[in-house]
């Protein structure tokens, strides 16, 4: 994606009002920010995640942990995010990111948003047959 196609999108993303918008915004923003792969960002647990340093720690390919700086920008929205959590939600051990049956999401199930929110960005020429994108 060119800087103008990101730009497009998280334009699109701050400015929706559906259920999931601020999950799929901290989504995508994560994974244009920190280099997360989307098996990372699926597996994600709130115990990974350090609001006080603002890092995540990630335990990557060949069990080798890896702490990513969170970007500035992202800080209100993951302290946002967290406040709008429902109990059963804030448990350590936790996954951040749901999917609408409130289970786990899989790396299929971020595929299927991508494409979604790609096209309701206007920009579904961006979308690869059957490969996520990955930003930068």
């Amino acid at each position: 994606m060119t800087l103008k196609d990101l730009k497009q999108l998280f334009d699109y993303l701050e400015r929706s009002q559906s259920r999931f918008s601020m999950r799929n915004e901290i989504m995508f923003k994560l994974l244009a920010t920190t280099g997360l792969r989307r098996s990372e960002l699926v597996s994600l647990t709130r115990e990974l995640v350090d609001l006080v340093n603002e890092t995540i720690r990630i335990d990557g390919k060949g069990e080798k942990e890896r702490i990513l700086l969170l970007h500035p920008h992202l800080m209100p929205l993951l302290a946002s995010y967290k406040v709008s959590l429902r109990s059963y939600q804030i448990y350590p051990s936790e996954p951040v990111f749901l999917n609408k049956n409130r289970k786990a999401l899989d790396p299929r199930g971020l595929h299927v948003i991508f494409k979604d929110v790609l096209k309701k960005a206007g920009l579904p020429h961006k979308m690869q047959n059957s490969s996520l994108i990955i930003f930068l």
